[in-house]
């Protein structure tokens, strides 16, 4: 067997492992649902060995989708790291066999404690499940590993399960990207969720404004200046009227007339587009992408009641990684 048959003999018999689950589902799953959707307190996720890496992947995909959880190693938890379980814990414990030493031996303080126990084992005989208030059986008919010996499929199949608990309770506790955002705000999905226009428009000194009655050339200055582009074209209260930006110059030195001189106002876009600065900079991008008949690179920033508050360029929404 060469090595492309051989792994996807190996990703055959894990992916017809993980169906085969799919028909032992039972109501032990809904049970678990429920239980951890009606508890008070954390899931406290453990497993020894290749199990304890599923055990602390599912404690922190259940943490960061709306469950509280965290990872206990059995190996310190015999040794005083039980303390940080409560009664109104849930355990969430991964063991194949069922009889893993480290986490057998957790069960007497466990039930000491008062914390619930559910299980992810497979084999339904074994200690572990026997002294569990559920049991979650994932059982396999043998390791894709072609001694029988690797965890191979039984983890890949203790990780499924784990993903679909995590999921099933992301959907009942009626989590919402933003609330994934609050826990991620380090990735690209938190920042475009998180930052708003004000987090990143140039206002105050930084605004560049030109008042209606100024020249193109005045208005130019005020582009070099601030190094945007663009400049808002504001009437006496600070009212946006419109828009002059680089493009519109370019245009105006191949008109060849003394352009310079023009008011602003016979070369600004007169109603340009605009954004509040409570949107989301997501929404930033998505106005200047889907500009019509040409996207654009810059937006006013007004309130409410059309003052010039600031501007926005495309250059500022990439760095931040609002793609």
């Amino acid at each position: 067997m060469n090595v492309l048959e051989q792994a996807a003999q190996v990703l055959h018999e894990e992916a017809q492992a993980i169906e085969k689950l799919i028909d032992t589902l039972d109501n032990s799953f809904v049970e678990a649902v429920t239980m951890i959707l009606g508890s008070k307190g954390r899931v406290v996720c453990t497993g020894m060995g290749k199990s304890g890496h599923i055990a602390r992947k599912v404690s922190a995909t259940l943490a960061s989708t709306g469950t509280p959880a965290l990872f206990l190693h059995p190996g310190e938890g015999v040794h005083g790291d039980l303390g940080m379980v409560t009664s109104e814990d849930i355990v969430l414990a991964f063991s194949n066999s069922g009889e893993t030493a480290e986490v057998v031996s957790l069960l007497p303080s466990l039930r000491r404690i008062g914390a619930k126990l559910i299980s992810v084992v497979g084999n339904r005989n074994s200690t572990l499940a026997k002294n569990s208030d559920i049991v979650l059986l994932v059982e396999v008919e043998k390791e894709a590993c072609p001694l029988g010996l690797a965890p191979t499929t039984s983890t890949t199949v203790a990780l499924a399960l784990g993903d679909a608990l995590a999921v099933c309770l992301l959907d009942r506790h009626h989590f919402t990207p933003e609330n994934f955002a609050v826990f991620h705000p380090g990735g690209s999905l938190g920042r475009k969720l998180l930052l708003t226009v004000e987090n990143i428009m140039h206002s105050g000194d930084n605004n560049p404004v030109v008042h209606k009655g100024s020249t193109v050339q005045d208005a130019l200055f005020v582009m070099t200046d601030k190094g945007l582009g663009a400049a808002n074209i504001v009437d006496e209260e600070g009212r946006l009227i419109g828009l002059v930006t680089d493009g519109d110059i370019r245009r105006g030195l191949d008109s060849g007339s003394n352009f310079l001189e023009w008011p602003v106002e016979d070369m600004m876009t007169s109603m340009p587009r605009t954004i509040t600065k409570d949107k989301l900079a997501a929404e930033a991008l998505h106005r200047m992408e889907k500009n019509q008949p040409r996207p654009i690179t810059v937006l006013p920033v007004v309130d409410d009641d059309g003052m010039c508050l600031g501007l926005v360029h495309i250059t500022d929404l990439l760095r931040r990684g609002i793609v």
